[in-house]
């Protein structure tokens, strides 16, 4: 029998350098069969290190900024700060506050692209995992006495609120078949099922994401579009992976307008698993 189950894209767990960090929000999911305050008294914030590690909760990893003290490597973590850069806070002479939008716009487009040179694999294997970027600066009062700085940091989502423990050597992770699996995306049943729930796939889970699907052109093709392009490469996908040609199931998911707008313009392709 031949089940093709069809959804909308999660959204990628961004934290941003603005007053208000957190995630795009998540849309319904069609299915179907077949900045702190400045103060008088603050004090610098020194340079954050490369490589350190911070047990850090859902909400912390997506605030704006951090005051969470770092922990040893060998000690349970759920963040490891992979990068750390300079801000270019200098526009035709004038100096930008770190909450504003060219600040904003520089470092949530530097610690995306940085931790894909980080975790290694291909853009694909980025996009069928788990592993996600978040980062902080300084407070506005922080700034204000000469910090300029932004940290990016590794995280693992383990489902939607929580955070995974994170262990071993990160760099390059996604090159091997192991971290793959290990930080992999699956999800708890089909995609069209009321107890679906994305998951990392070293939890529980009955079903993996297991390509994706580039949509063509730089226009929101439209939804009814979007499940056509997908279809053939994900039922293929399915029969690659099944024991039987002739007699598997497949899931396709597809970008909606909002999160095609939000750099989502990809589909992914689910299988049992």
């Amino acid at each position: 029998m031949l089940l093709a189950l069809l959804a909308v894209l999660v959204p990628v767990l961004l934290a941003c350098t603005g007053d208000d960090g957190g995630s795009e929000d998540e849309e319904d999911r069609p299915a179907s069969a077949g900045s702190s305050s400045p103060t008088a008294a603050a004090s610098p914030a020194s340079r954050p290190a490369a490589g350190a590690c911070y047990q850090l909760t859902w909400d912390q990893a997506l605030a704006p900024t951090s005051d969470a003290a770092p922990v040893r490597c060998g000690s349970r973590h759920t963040s490891v700060t992979f990068a750390v850069g300079s801000l270019d806070d200098l526009l035709a002479g004038h100096l930008l506050g770190v909450d504003s939008a060219a600040v904003q716009e520089q470092v949530a487009s530097t610690c995306p692209k940085r931790l894909r040179r980080y975790v290694g694999g291909s853009t694909e294997d980025l996009r069928l995992s788990m592993l996600r970027a978040v980062w902080f600066t300084p407070t506005v009062a922080q700034s204000d006495t000469g910090a300029s700085w932004y940290r990016c940091e590794l995280i693992a989502v383990a489902r939607d609120g929580r955070l995974a423990g994170l262990s071993g050597r990160l760099r390059g992770v996604l090159d091997g078949q192991a971290g793959r699996d290990r930080y992999g995306m699956c999800a708890t049943a089909a995609p069209d099922e009321p107890d679906f729930e994305r998951v990392i796939c070293s939890a529980r889970h009955t079903w993996r994401a297991v390509a994706t699907v580039d949509l063509p052109g730089r226009r929101y093709p439209g939804a009814a579009a979007a499940r056509r392009a997908g279809q053939g490469v994900c039922e293929d996908a399915g029969r690659d992976r099944a024991e039987d040609p002739l007699s598997f199931q497949w899931g396709y998911e597809w970008p909606t307008r909002r999160q095609w707008a939000n750099g989502q313009t990809y589909g992914r392709c689910w299988v049992p698993d």
